[in-house]
């Protein structure tokens, strides 16, 4: 059989019908998108990749899929992302603050996603309980078992590689919320906030917590603003993409206002959709244009409908304008100024 380059839309017909048995569309762009992935697959063969190579895309691709298929049957809920080190004990003023965090913002009807070990990640799902709590466990040599709050359920999900569950921690979170930890959680912190920094990631709340009288996050945040935002490595609407909160109910109240008018946004070609829950005065779009116009290429910020592409929420209005890509802090300091203007409530 032939292997279709990439981008093809006419795959072969054996191609074809593997596509077609497994109940897809060859001809519609989920079909394609499949045919390029086998076509990919086949490449690899043709390549003479290793076999380690071969393994590690093959593990990568099985841990997508299935991770993939467990948060599908979620997608209508929000969630919160906890991170934190997992050697804090109960007890500890972080433990407490983390648990706390996860009552409250489970009564708002969210679930957590922690990576299902011991201290704020177990902290963070005593708080949200099993019925509303993801594990996303790392195969490490000292650390091989979920806690019981989780174990055994189908929302436990066990990932070979960091890459990959990051990936599923960045992709399905509308909120992340980061207790005092090591370098794993530094790292995850610092992801959150570059992906979101340069564009390739959802612009969602960062909120920094701690328990009662902790130093951890104010000592961090001058490291940031001494030695990252005064030597100009940083811009300075970067600040903004980060909230130091006072407790766990602040932290519930930073999302609570994140997604008052808000609800969530998108790309349609260079133009930013923005969703919202409910229709912008047309005074509100003069004041954003003017006072955001270094977001803008061209136009301003305008009053739409559902653009031709849009797949989801369909119902809701928006707030079109053509971004420059540039400034995503600014961006940030956008919404907060449309849920300013427009009132505040919690998804």
């Amino acid at each position: 059989m032939g292997i279709p380059s990439e981008g093809t839309a006419d795959p072969s017909s054996v191609v074809d019908a593997l596509i077609r048995e497994a109940g897809g569309d060859p001809t519609g762009f989920d079909g394609r998108l499949v045919a390029e992935m086998i076509a990919t697959s086949l490449k690899l063969l043709r390549e003479g990749h290793d076999t380690g190579q071969l393994k590690l895309i093959n593990s990568a691709l099985k841990e997508m899929r299935y991770a993939y298929r467990v948060f599908n049957r979620y997608s209508d809920r929000r969630k919160v992302s906890i991170f934190g080190s997992a050697r804090t004990p109960p007890g500890h003023p972080d433990y407490v603050a983390a648990r706390d965090f996860g009552q409250r913002i489970a009564r708002e009807g969210w679930m957590s996603i922690t990576g299902a070990g011991d201290g704020i990640m177990r902290a963070g799902h005593e708080g949200t309980q099993r019925e509303s709590s993801f594990g996303l466990s790392i195969r490490l040599p000292f650390e091989n078992n979920a806690h019981q709050v989780i174990v055994g359920d189908e929302k436990l999900i066990n990932f070979r590689y960091f890459f990959t569950r990051k990936l599923m921690f960045m992709s399905h979170s509308d909120a992340f919320v980061i207790c005092p930890g090591g370098y794993g959680t530094q790292d995850e912190a610092f992801e959150s906030l570059v992906l979101i920094q340069t564009g390739k990631s959802s612009i969602v709340p960062i909120v920094l917590l701690e328990g009662e009288n902790g130093t951890y996050w104010e000592t961090w945040r001058r490291f940031i603003i001494d030695e990252l935002l005064h030597p100009k490595w940083i811009s300075p609407e970067d600040v903004d993409l980060f909230y130091v909160a006072r407790d766990p109910a602040d932290a519930v109240e930073h999302i609570r206002r994140f997604y008052g008018a808000y609800h969530s946004s998108r790309y349609v070609g260079e133009r930013l959709v923005i969703r919202l829950r409910r229709e912008a005065p047309p005074a509100l779009l003069v004041r954003l244009t003017e006072e955001f116009r270094p977001l803008l290429k061209e136009g301003g910020i305008e009053s739409s409908r559902a653009l031709e592409g849009e797949t989801d929420h369909l119902e809701l209005p928006r707030l079109v304008l053509t971004h420059n890509r540039r400034h995503f802090g600014l961006v940030r300091r956008l919404i907060d100024r449309i849920n300013d203007e427009m009132g505040a409530g919690l998804a």
